[in-house]
């Protein structure tokens, strides 16, 4: 009887053991939430800023192929093992030398199916610069909504939740029925630069009304970091998509150093003409926040010519060219690492814009 009493005793231990050495403390497993349980990978519309995003993770990209069929179809195959893992895809949908704003998409829809086959934990889509927003209502009986069928696209492949950098228009949010969005600002990037620069009596300007409050984003980041600024906006009439038939300053631009803050410079043609609107209305020198430098037929060369002091863009589409000095890159790696690292661990991303 007794030495069945010391054996159950014996048992008893050998199970407590077991278990204490099983358990782990809660402060180790949130340590375990490390590089190794996600990846970040890229396509090959800018894989320069996603390499920068990883270098400032501190760990490598994640590794995939992203090739091409003899006929030119897209081939994507993840080359690692994504069993339980969260993926981040950084791919602006672009136009660059590499291909079109279509193939862009198209890699990053197979590569989000790729991942989703191959068990992925979650999808996070970080797209600094989304293509086909520019469309986000009908503007007449029979025009597509692309911003909205894109959204549809990118949620059936299998994506999880979604990081962009200064949407068109903030309703594309909306189209993505049930995903999170998270729709970053470029004034956090701009603000501190600005400050630098030292301008005489600044003003903002919005080049229209519908970039107000993003014009209005920039001067609350310069306020924040002790920087005072006017305000002024430029009400335009257009005759069609891309011309413009006269433009009024509402505000004061007189002996100011000018910001005109928009969302994307396409031609370049727009901007131009609204800085030789605010050189009639007196201002000094004229500089300019893009978020997205599109840059597309003849814009550096109209930039190169330009009135503007600088042109101060990020790097969410690859420039190839500096408009003999004038473009200023600033990069989103820091933001966009940032904010995943926020996301992977639970932590709020809007609070980095409080």
């Amino acid at each position: 009887m007794k030495k069945i009493f010391q054996s159950l005793i014996l048992v008893t231990l050998f199970f407590n053991s077991c278990f204490s050495l099983s358990e782990k403390p809660e402060s180790s497993i949130v340590q375990s939430q490390s590089s190794s349980d996600f990846v970040v990978f890229t396509g090959n519309s800018n894989p320069e800023l996603a390499k920068k995003i990883a270098d400032e993770l501190k760990i490598n990209l994640g590794k995939i192929k992203v090739g091409r069929f003899n006929d030119q179809e897209i081939r994507v195959q993840c080359e690692e093992s994504l069993r339980g893992k969260h993926v981040y895809i950084v791919q602006s949908t672009c136009t660059t030398k590499s291909g079109t704003v279509n193939d862009f998409y198209m890699e990053l829809l197979l590569m989000i199916d790729a991942a989703r086959l191959s068990s992925a934990a979650s999808i996070t889509v970080v797209i600094p610069y989304y293509g086909y927003a520019r469309q986000d209502r009908r503007t007449d009986n029979r025009s597509s909504i692309s911003a909205a069928l894109v959204s549809r696209m990118l949620k059936e492949s299998g994506a999880n939740q979604v990081v962009c950098v200064d949407l068109h228009s903030d309703q594309t949010q909306g189209f993505f029925d049930g995903i999170p969005v998270d729709n970053l600002y470029a004034s956090l990037v701009f603000a501190p630069y600005i400050k630098e620069l030292k301008l005489e009596a600044p003003v903002i300007v919005s080049p229209d009304a519908g970039g107000v409050t993003r014009a209005e984003r920039l001067q609350n980041c310069l306020k924040k970091l002790g920087v005072e600024t006017s305000f002024a906006m430029i009400s335009k009439k257009r005759a069609g998509a891309g011309v413009i038939d006269s433009m009024d300053l509402i505000g004061d631009v007189n002996g100011k150093d000018a910001i005109i803050v928009d969302d994307m410079c396409d031609t370049g043609g727009t901007l131009v003409k609204a800085a030789e609107e605010l050189k009639k209305k007196g201002a000094k020198e004229i500089y300019v926040c893009v978020t997205h430098p599109v840059f597309s037929k003849n814009a550096l060369q109209t930039i190169a010519n330009s009135p503007f002091k600088h042109v101060i863009v990020t790097d969410s589409i690859p420039v190839a060219g500096d408009a003999n000095g004038k473009i200023k890159v600033l990069s989103l790696a820091p933001m966009l690492a940032e904010v995943i690292k926020r996301i992977h661990t639970g932590n709020s991303v809007s609070a980095l814009f409080q």
